[in-house]
């Protein structure tokens, strides 16, 4: 009697455990699908933040530094870095064998031509291999601002632009779609992903649609929307809390009776609540414009309501202003958020009615987190919006904390949330990394041929 079974159903074992493997072991190829709320018209870096538009400058252009996610400065381009006494001139020594997505080679001269078309102010030189940039005043934070996307490096010419990241445009409909693809000379190592296909401009809503009938792998989801997406079965991919939702005035307060008013209105708005019933546990309530894992010290800041004492001190105003309070119309977690802001100020005593442009006495904005340094994240947070740029007179968290009060002690702001960013991600998305902030890391991102 012949025992052929035994040999075959080994053999078939082995042949599915081939497969398997196959399919889980990191290889190169395919085609990223993304779909996203930005819409770039140019694709150059020094434009207005938006993680959408961050994350795709990210794949085409490298900086001189970037950030691990305690915002310590790590190589990229420069290899090495040093300041001399003052922090106010510092050079940066270029890493070797790196070229543009042209061919060009990276020279000390292109650099400084790409910083100082973006800082102005900046006295930026070449000198062989290495950038030197002086400063008017010190700057102990530099190489963590050479971090910030509007500081990638950029051949500008003939109104196109060149970078040395990852990955180069094959396609270009500005606003519309991106098609890039990946380098195989990139310094860093070729990606495994062999081109990204980005379809811009896409509201949350088209987006959700396109993945689940399976035209996109990666898609933004609103952090309101988060849960429900996860318990309904898609892959959610969270950053910590890097988006700043505030309540900001166009004016400092004209006395000490406006001042209480906006003590009071603060104290009159339940943050807890609007993280777990608008925002369905999607962020943290915010007392500070940092949040707690940037700093370690945010739970200084109070966030809880305390509705008798804001009426107390609106009791002690003898009249209530008429605010005019604006919000982006386009943005429906703004809109919810404002109706609830009114209501609370009512029940304070407050009076608050919805306004738009020159009307509105103050405005809900929504501010990135530019970066994971904290000192760096601050005083973009600041420029964004409209409040005077914070002192700092050394790197300790001791003078972040003093900087930050200060700005809350003006009274142009009141932080209410820290939204986290959320991606729904295909299965068939292996190895997807993101960092604190909400950035993409997608060189030793691959794709598998699975099912999702």
């Amino acid at each position: 009697m012949k025992r052929t079974g035994f040999p075959l159903l080994v053999a078939s074992s082995l042949l599915l455990a081939t497969l398997a493997s196959s399919a889980t072991r990191p290889h190169y190829g395919g085609t990223l699908h993304a779909a996203v709320q930005a819409a770039p018209s140019s694709l150059d870096p020094n434009q207005p933040d938006h993680f959408g538009s961050r994350n795709i400058f990210g794949l085409i252009f490298d900086t001189l530094v970037v950030l691990d996610d305690q915002g310590r400065p790590e190589p990229a381009l420069a290899a090495s870095w040093q300041a001399e006494p003052g922090d106010q001139r510092w050079q940066f020594s270029l890493r070797h064998g790196v070229s543009f997505q042209d061919g060009t080679p990276l020279t000390a001269d292109s650099v400084a031509t790409s910083l100082r078309a973006v800082n102005p102010s900046w006295k930026v030189l070449a000198a062989g291999d290495t950038v030197v940039i002086e400063r008017d005043a010190p700057a102990p934070d530099l190489p963590a601002e050479l971090a910030l996307p509007r500081n990638g490096i950029v051949k500008r010419e003939s109104g196109k632009t060149a970078g040395t990241g990852p990955f180069v445009m094959s396609q270009w409909e500005p606003a519309k779609r991106l098609t890039l693809v990946a380098r195989d000379d990139y310094w860093g190592g070729r990606p495994f992903l062999g081109s990204i296909d980005i379809v811009m401009g896409q509201s949350l809503r088209d987006q959700m649609i396109a993945f689940d009938l399976g035209r996109a792998q990666l898609i933004e989801v609103a952090p309101e929307q988060a849960r429900r997406a996860a318990t309904e079965g898609r892959r959610i991919e969270g950053s910590a809390p890097a988006e700043l939702i505030a309540l900001v005035f166009a004016r400092p307060p004209q006395s000490a009776e406006e001042a209480k008013l906006r003590e009071a209105l603060s104290l009159s708005i339940d943050r807890g609540l609007l993280n777990t019933v608008v925002l369905q546990n999607g962020g943290e309530p915010a007392g500070g414009l940092l949040p707690n894992w940037m700093t370690g010290y945010g739970f200084l800041f109070p966030v809880e309501v305390n509705m008798t004492r804001a009426q107390q001190e609106r009791a002690e105003v003898p009249k209530a202003v008429l605010w005019g309070l604006d919000y982006d119309r386009n943005d429906a977690l703004e809109r919810v958020l404002a109706e609830r802001i009114m209501l609370s100020a009512r029940d304070a005593g407050l009076r608050v009615q919805l306004a738009s442009g020159a009307s509105a006495d103050a405005k809900l904005v929504r501010v990135p987190l530019a970066a994971s340094d904290a000192h760096i994240a601050l005083g973009e947070i600041a420029k964004s919006l409209g409040l005077p740029q914070p002192v700092f007179h050394s790197s300790a968290v001791d003078d972040l904390y003093v900087a930050e009060s200060t700005l809350l002690h003006s009274q142009r702001v009141i932080p209410l949330l820290h939204l986290r960013t959320a991606w729904a991600v295909s299965n068939t998305v292996k190895n997807w990394s993101e960092g604190h902030d909400g950035s993409w890391r997608l060189v030793n991102t691959w794709l598998t041929t699975e099912r999702p």
